[in-house]
């Protein structure tokens, strides 16, 4: 057994941090030895400044961390950012300068040149553009937003097979998606409320980076024509989807969801801790999937599919359910790292 990397936690307090320290408890190749938020928590124990939000207590070993600031002087071998996008980039850019790997969840640096916009099972190939950042031994690496994810992981296969031209995705986002204390409830209970803040221009601009290509060392985006409406309901946790699409060649229904089925990345064949296997889940139940039912599948890294259709207007229509908080946040951002360990990239400092 090899030594566990450490793991600082930058926004520990945030709900994406103490996500990261839920997961990463007992996590069998990474520990966190450093816990980082704001100045006016810095000094004190996590536990006595951290509005807890997990079903589960707090590991004790965290509670008793001091909470430092958010600068590169962490004693840990890499960082995870669930920063606040606010402050995100710049705090992120000083810790990779610094020489720290930073696995990050904020959107700061998902357009920068040469950062990888990562989903392990989709792209994996996109970390050869790592070694063209200049931060000398440290890196960015970030993953998408909790919307894009799911929907992604759905296409991935499809457009492996027969090609994408169009898609079309109506959104249905749990309320976890907009961190602590989120929306207010006078504001969401017996509503939908159709707007969310920049998130259409997220799936739409990060899908066709996701499945595009590396040509003379840059990201090319996918030739996909993309449509997103996101609307926010009141569901706690589990992103659902409509998605419309249109190949470029004909594909039989069965063909398609044996595609699905039988989906093998290299975080499966890896046998990363944190990959699902299965990673999707196709349902023939016409009611399914549904947030309450399905988003823990997979210990929330799967994603589940149902209600595969032929579409008058596209090709196919169908419905893609994924865990916000663990699939499209912290847990995305800790497999992203497992492939890093797996692969060599990331070791101690």
């Amino acid at each position: 057994m090899k030594p566990k990397l450490r793991a600082g936690i930058l926004g520990a307090t945030g709900a994406v941090g103490q996500k990261f320290i839920e997961l990463l408890a007992n996590h069998p190749w990474i520990e966190i030895t450093a816990v980082a938020a704001s100045q006016r928590s810095a000094g004190k124990k996590y536990g006595d400044v951290t509005n807890w939000l997990s079903g589960t207590p707090i590991p004790l070993s965290i509670a008793n961390l001091e909470v430092q600031d958010c600068i590169p002087n962490l004693d840990c071998d890499f960082v995870f950012s669930g920063l606040d996008a606010s402050v995100a980039g710049e705090i992120e850019t000083s810790f990779a300068q610094a020489g720290y790997p930073v696995i990050s969840n904020s959107r700061n640096h998902r357009f920068s040149p040469n950062v990888p916009l990562l989903i392990p099972e989709v792209n994996p190939d996109h970390l050869s553009l790592m070694k063209e950042q200049k931060f000398g031994k440290g890196f960015i690496v970030t993953n998408p937003n909790c919307s894009t994810t799911g929907l992604v992981i759905a296409l991935k296969p499809l457009h492996d097979q027969w090609g994408l031209e169009q898609v079309n995705v109506v959104t249905m986002q749990a309320l976890s998606g907009a961190g602590y204390p989120g929306v207010a409830s006078l504001d969401i209970l017996d509503n939908v409320i159709p707007y969310i803040g920049s998130e259409e221009q997220k799936m739409e601009s990060e899908t066709v980076k996701i499945l595009g290509k590396i040509e003379n060392k840059a990201f090319k985006n996918a030739s996909i024509k993309i449509s997103a409406q996101c609307n926010r309901v009141a569901v706690m946790n589990g992103h659902l989807e409509c998605v419309n699409i249109k190949l470029k060649t004909k594909a039989k229904l069965d063909a398609i969801i044996q595609v699905w089925q039988n989906y093998q990345a290299e975080p499966q064949q890896l046998k990363l801790p944190s990959a699902p296997n299965p990673l999707i889940y196709y349902f023939t139940n016409e009611k399914y999937p549904q947030p309450r039912l399905h988003r823990d599948l997979g210990n929330g890294m799967a994603v589940s599919i149902g209600r595969l259709r032929e579409c008058p207007l596209f090709d196919y229509k169908f419905v893609v359910l994924s865990h916000n908080t663990v699939r499209g946040a912290a847990g995305g951002a800790i497999l992203n790292a497992e492939i890093l360990i797996a692969k060599g990239l990331l070791t101690t400092r």
